[in-house]
Formats: structure tokens, sequence, C-alpha cells
């Protein structure tokens, strides 16, 4: 689906599609995640969700950063990917080979048909970081698309969504009142810079059924190495009042903003 290009530097092997940076594996510790947004991706995972195995489904391989993580902080965890770029997963079990005993497996389609293929309530976790030409796909922010997310997931379950934003933070926000409409429990975690809409960057949205420990979240943001915060629904509401929920049905659904120069959108 496009030129993939995996880079070795300093023990870090950088997968890159059409020149925007898609993963960053390091090579010697799974655990270590070098950029941001997948460190608040597994922040929101390690404060939230049961401990033990975890069924996780990931909407976007790219170089399967998050489901090795996974695998070796929750072992013997199943996992299933949805990357629609064969090229893409070739290339990364090529030059980025997977550790031995992985329970994961890498399905060849798009967000919205595996999605709509999954059982109802089996994924504890579904994780959104799915680009195309380095935005997010408008499909996969409607109210429909979340509405089978829930489907998927238990009860108790976590949608965890990279989504990319302008200053304002006007995009995620109509992200954000789609999650809320059909999960009723929302919030951002992000850089305190991303969230206070000073620059275009990544926040982690995060939607459950139940609800969110906010607590716990904001303890474990504070925590982290880079500066991190927790945005819930009620400020997001009051920061862009009147945002409304993208739609499949009502021809609103629209990608992400197109990001700033390849390479230069994503902190490392």
């Amino acid at each position: 689906m496009g030129e993939v290009r995996v880079e070795v530097e300093g023990g870090v092997a950088a997968v890159l599609l059409d020149g925007f940076p898609q993963s960053a594996v390091d090579l010697d510790d799974p655990t270590v995640l070098h950029f941001e947004y997948v460190q608040h991706l597994a922040l929101v995972v390690d404060a939230l969700a049961p401990a033990g195995t975890l069924r996780v489904t990931h909407v976007g391989g790219g170089g399967l950063t998050l489901p090795r993580w996974v695998h070796a902080t929750r072992p013997g965890s199943p996992q299933i990917v949805l990357e629609p770029d064969v090229a893409l997963t070739e290339q990364v079990r090529r030059d980025v080979p997977l550790p031995r005993s992985h329970r994961m497996r890498v399905r060849p389609v798009g967000g919205e048909q595996g999605v709509a293929a999954l059982a109802d309530g089996s994924a504890d976790v579904v994780v959104l970081d799915a680009f195309v030409d380095g935005r997010v796909p408008a499909g996969l922010t409607t109210v429909e698309w979340m509405a089978d997310v829930r489907r998927v997931l238990t009860p108790g379950g976590l949608l965890l969504a990279n989504v990319t934003d302008e200053p304002g933070m006007r995009y995620a926000a109509r992200v954000a009142a789609g999650a809320q409409e059909v999960f009723g429990h929302t919030a951002f975690v992000g850089l305190h810079e991303v969230l206070k809409g000073r620059r275009f960057g990544n926040v982690v949205l995060v939607a459950s059924p139940g609800p969110l420990d906010l607590y716990t979240l904001r303890r474990a943001a504070a925590s982290a190495v880079l500066p991190t915060g927790v945005l819930p629904w009620a400020d997001v509401a009051r920061r862009v009042p009147g945002a409304r929920p993208l739609r499949s049905g009502d021809g609103t659904a629209v990608p992400s903003p197109e990001p700033p120069d390849p390479g230069g959108w994503r902190v490392r």
C-alpha cells in the first residue's frame, strides 16, 4: 500500500511508510517504547486493565510495537492484529522478527471489516493505531464503528485510540464526542502541551462502557517520564463546546488533519 522502509540505528528499528514514521521497535528490550503516544497507550493499559493475560485487538499493525510490549509484560495474552498492508507485515516479520511463543495473529484486513468479523465480548482491549498517508482514516472514528467496537469489548473493556490533531483539538473533540455517546465514559491522555492545544500532536482517547478510574489514571500520568496529563470528557466539552460526533451515515466522517512534515510530528 506504500513504500516500506526499515531503518536500524542505535538498537532501534524504525518502520517508515511513505516517509511517515509508523513504529519504533527496541531490538534489545520490547518494554522500552520510543514514541510518546505508545508510552501513553501502555500507561493506560497498566493503569486501567485488569492484571494477568489480556485479549487485545490491535487495529493497525505497523512494526507491532505494542503487541510485542503486551507479549513481554502480559505473557500468554492472545492478540489479534488487523493490518491490511500485507507487504508491510511481511517486511516487519523479516527485518524485525517476532518473539518465540507469541500469540499474535495478524489478519490482512482493515479495521472496519476486521472488527465486524469479531465475536461479541471477545476483547478486553481494542487499540486503534491506524494511519493512511499520515492520517487516521475517516471510517475508524465514527459513531457506527465505535458501536461495533463496544459490541466486541467486554463490559469493562477499553477502547484506546491514537488520535492526531492540530492546535485547538477540534477534530479530537469530535472523536471524543462520538465515544462519549457510544461508551458513556471517555478521557484523553497526552502531553500537556498537546492537551492544551498548543501544537500538532498525538493524544490517546480512552473509552469504556464502565466508569474510568481517573484517580489511578492521573497518578500514572503524574509518574510518567514525559509531562503527561489526563483530560476527561467534561473538560473537553468545555474547551470545545458544541463538538459533534462524526458519523458515516450523515457524511460528517473525515480523516484526521494532515500532519506537518513527515518525521516531525511525533516525539520519539
